[in-house]
């Protein structure tokens, strides 16, 4: 029999490169190679893709596999520019189709989504680059309590956020988040407890599972940023410690999060669980990381799920074009 043809994309033009090589390697580690024949497609830092060391061009990469597994992350892999070529030479991928993708990268867009679907999220602002700087930042300073969320609008694993308690450190925190992009948002601040939870379709008899809530508790004793996330400075607690209510309602808000975003395959939202005021969403992840400091395969492992059994339904998702 012959084996099916896994291209498993990896690297990409993006801050979050370092982590795609590290969830790419772990694909390709956790896959059968007595039941796939595993093609690595490496993309460099400047967009061009590889294989076997040597520059190729897309069709043909593209033309050797049956179906690609996304690892990449961030800009390019993340926010529909890779699906969109995908799907342009219609190749079965892994992960949500293009345009979803696009609206789940961009946290203003998914925040309209939210809240149009009534789903919790914190009060935000955008600042445009275009923007009128010195007069918007104070406008924006003024409107919101102390201290504030300040994060780009398109990046993910927490890169370039910033909480801040003063005006200067907000300045300096905006034009640190324009480094990612021409858009920045201001959030509202809520001091809580951190949880995120992964969602699976078609697992287990269920169109949409949720994997058990994970608490986040960072060592820095403020959320859950870069360093926390890939360099071991939290502890993840799976499952969490939340009360049945609090449990319930975040994988209902999740699974509404990846339903209501139309994503497709699997997703990670982020939570803040305010002691008074309840849970609130904080972000969707469509291309959730899978290294081995990443919390999807940590909530896989405690209802006794493995890895490659886990990337194998992916697969077959995508195969099937569910």
């Amino acid at each position: 029999m012959n084996r099916i043809r896994i291209g498993v994309l990896r690297g990409g033009p993006s801050s979050e490169y370092e982590i795609s090589l590290k969830t790419g390697t772990t694909v390709l580690n956790n896959l059968s190679v007595e039941k796939y024949d595993l093609r690595e497609i490496f993309i460099d830092q400047n967009g061009q893709w590889h294989i076997e060391g040597k520059p190729v061009k897309i069709s043909d990469a593209l033309a050797i596999v049956d179906v690609i597994f996304n690892a990449l992350h961030g800009e390019y892999g993340e926010d529909g520019k890779v699906q969109h070529i995908l799907e342009s030479h219609g190749i079965p991928f892994t992960g949500s189709g293009s345009f979803a993708s696009a609206i789940g990268m961009n946290k203003e867009m998914s925040k309209e989504v939210y809240r149009k679907n009534k789903i919790k999220t914190p009060q935000s602002e955008i600042i445009n680059k275009k923007d009128n700087l010195e007069t918007k930042i104070k406008e924006i300073f003024k409107s919101f309590p102390l201290p504030v969320v300040v994060k780009p609008v398109s990046t993910g694993s927490s890169v370039g956020i910033a909480i801040v308690k003063n005006f200067h450190n907000f300045e300096s925190a905006i034009n640190n988040a324009f480094r990612y992009g021409d858009m920045v948002m201001i959030e509202e601040f809520i001091q809580g407890k951190e949880a995120t939870c992964g969602v699976i379709n078609d697992f287990r008899d269920k169109k949409f599972y949720a994997l058990p809530v994970v608490e986040i508790r960072p060592h820095n004793g403020q959320f859950f940023d870069f360093e926390a996330k890939y360099k071991g400075k939290s502890d993840e607690i799976v499952p969490g410690n939340f009360t049945s209510t609090e449990k319930k309602k975040i994988e209902e808000m999740a699974i509404e999060a990846h339903e209501s975003l139309a994503l497709r395959h699997y997703s990670r939202s982020d939570f803040i669980i305010h002691p008074s005021r309840g849970v609130f969403i904080l972000e969707t992840n469509t291309l959730p990381g899978l290294t081995e400091e990443s919390l999807i395969p940590k909530a896989l492992m405690a209802i006794g799920t493995t890895l490659p059994h886990f990337l194998e339904h992916l697969i077959e998702l995508a195969m099937r074009k569910k």
